[in-house]
């Protein structure tokens, strides 16, 4: 009898296995509220310098103080190629022959400019506060936006590194405990930071605690889940990711305030942190960390609330090891990096899954960080971005179901890239079909997520599967700490971060086709069962060509 029999032998899918799975699935639907959250707390509203008003020893003395407000910029603020107030530059002097309609200027670009000095005046018709004009991350400081990003993503790099090796040893529940509580305090702290530098101290350490609550909460989901349900589940998660973003709209719409959001969207976890004192230890950790007797009483907890007391009763200590023979001795076995790039197999394996992840995150976020550059209403596009993920996660299980992983998993990063590079060629001006293309390309990395998470389990043997994930999952985080540096290339090539974002997954997708297939393939347990593998497909497609490779007439025979 293996653990997964164990479980379906104390109730299954049962009761406490229903309410597990939804007590964890209520933190997921504030997670996208903090990984999309610069969206909207640091939104970049139109803005120009402060106008410094000297009327002494100007013919319009009497005037200035019943000018419009739209004249008076015109004589403070010259004005860009689109006909709008400059953002970073005044007028050194008041220009007040701009406002006589008989006089011409010859040419503006002569008259004097300075920065900024005084400040800026910022556009509060969306947002009345965010970060940005906190703390005037304008001009100069425009690029400390991408900066905070990044650090987020670092703290989500930091936390998976940290609290991965943390969970192996002290275990899932508490690990998982502690950074609802870290999510909860530190995101309250954000709310409150005095100072840019301590804003962006406490999204690093938030991103920590992110990184922790998904992997010890998909860890704990999975080793109390029956793997007939797994999918079901897992399927459960992601749609309540998706169904944040929509909750993150509704919200950003409703409070315009960044400090306010931050703090509505981090106070929730202080309930999370609360009721997760219910939630039970994994039972195979414990019995692999040597701690069977806790293990069956976790089991004979689990079988009494899915009213299965009598065979939890049954259980013991000696049934456990005796049961969990396998795990034990494959958690004994000491693997390390060096394995998945000592055989050449698992080495493609690990090269073509590090492209894969990277772009696949690298693009995403790339996408998903930059609303406002696609001049549409933020809060609709980002519904739009939210609700294309149904569509396009439902169509990936279809096709990773009935065609195959890598089909799917190259098609998904080609299409994506291809959209985002068509958006180049795309005018400014036609809004719509941008959105179109950004939306479609979201979608399809999106699927490309929902692919390859799966994927990568069923790629990697069971020996190594954990350090393949952690090295995939590395890979993911380096793409979005890159994401938002990248886009500071703008300033120079416009058009050469999208350049970047497309070609990515397109080389990700190419190198996806190098991978082999795993639809309807048993799970292997060894990294040598996968070389093995590997080599009988490969002499079955030679000894396949060799079949129908046409056969060439003998001369000699036609000549007799």
């Amino acid at each position: 009898m293996s653990f997964a029999e164990l479980l379906d032998h104390v109730g299954g899918m049962g009761r406490f296995q229903i309410i597990y799975a939804i007590l964890l699935a209520l933190p997921i639907l504030m997670m996208a509220s903090h990984n999309l959250l610069q969206n909207f707390t640091a939104a970049t509203s139109e803005h120009h310098c402060h106008v410094h008003i000297n009327i002494n020893n100007t013919p319009y003395t009497n005037l200035t103080g019943k000018l419009a407000a739209k004249d008076l910029l015109r004589v403070s603020i010259p004005m860009d190629s689109k006909l709008q107030p400059e953002k970073c530059h005044r007028f050194v002097t008041m220009q007040w022959q701009l406002l006589d309609s008989n006089a011409t200027v010859t040419n503006l670009t002569e008259l004097e400019t300075e920065p900024c000095t005084d400040g800026w005046v910022y556009d509060k018709s969306i947002f009345t506060s965010t970060i940005i004009t906190e703390w005037d991350l304008v001009c100069d400081s425009r690029q400390l936006k991408q900066m905070a990003q990044s650090i987020y993503m670092a703290g989500i790099l930091a936390g998976g590194i940290i609290f991965g090796g943390l969970s192996d040893r002290f275990g899932r529940r508490s690990v998982l405990i502690w950074c609802y509580l870290q999510m909860a305090v530190t995101g309250t702290c954000t709310a409150f930071s005095p100072s840019f530098t301590a804003y962006c101290i406490f999204r690093f350490l938030t991103g920590m605690a992110f990184s922790g609550i998904v992997m010890n909460g998909v860890s704990l989901s999975v080793e109390w889940t029956p793997t007939r349900t797994r999918a079901i589940v897992g399927t459960m998660y992601g749609y309540c990711y998706t169904t944040g973003q929509f909750i993150l709209a509704g919200m950003a719409y409703a409070i315009p305030n960044w400090r306010w959001l931050q703090l509505v969207v981090s106070l929730p976890f202080f309930i999370f942190f609360i009721y997760s004192w219910w939630f039970a230890e994994s039972a195979r950790w414990l019995v692999i960390a040597g701690r069977p007797d806790k293990a069956v009483k976790q089991l004979q907890r689990v079988a009494r609330i899915n009213r299965k007391k009598e065979e939890g009763d049954k259980l013991n200590t000696d049934v456990l090891r005796s049961n969990m023979q396998k795990e034990i001795a494959s958690a004994k076995s000491s693997y390390t990096f060096i394995d998945l790039v000592r055989t050449p197999v698992i080495r493609r394996i690990s090269f073509c899954l590090c492209f894969v992840w990277f772009s696949t995150s690298f693009a995403y976020y790339g996408l998903a960080m930059d609303l406002q550059n696609f001049g549409v209403n933020i809060f609709l596009i980002q519904l739009v971005f939210g609700a294309v993920d149904f569509p396009s996660k439902f169509i990936s299980v279809l096709t990773i179901s009935f065609i195959g992983r890598r089909f799917t998993q190259a098609l998904t990063l080609i299409l994506a890239g291809l959209s985002i590079l068509g958006n180049i060629f795309v005018p400014q001006d036609l809004k719509t079909l941008r959105t179109i293309l950004a939306v479609l390309g979201k979608g399809c990395l999106a699927a490309s997520f929902n692919c390859v998470y799966l994927y990568t389990t069923e790629l990697y043997p069971t020996v190594i599967r954990q350090t393949g994930m952690g090295l995939t999952n590395t890979m993911a985080r380096l793409g979005s700490i890159t994401a938002p540096l990248v886009k500071m290339l703008e300033e120079y090539i416009p058009f050469l971060p999208l350049i970047i974002y497309g070609a990515s997954p397109i080389i990700a997708g190419i190198a996806a086709t190098f991978l082999p297939e795993t639809l309807n393939v048993p799970l292997s347990e060894t990294i040598e069962e996968v070389e093995t593998r590997s080599k009988h497909l490969r002499d079955e497609e030679q000894q396949l060509k060799i079949l129908l490779k046409p056969t060439m007439p003998d001369p000699a025979k036609e000549a007799s």
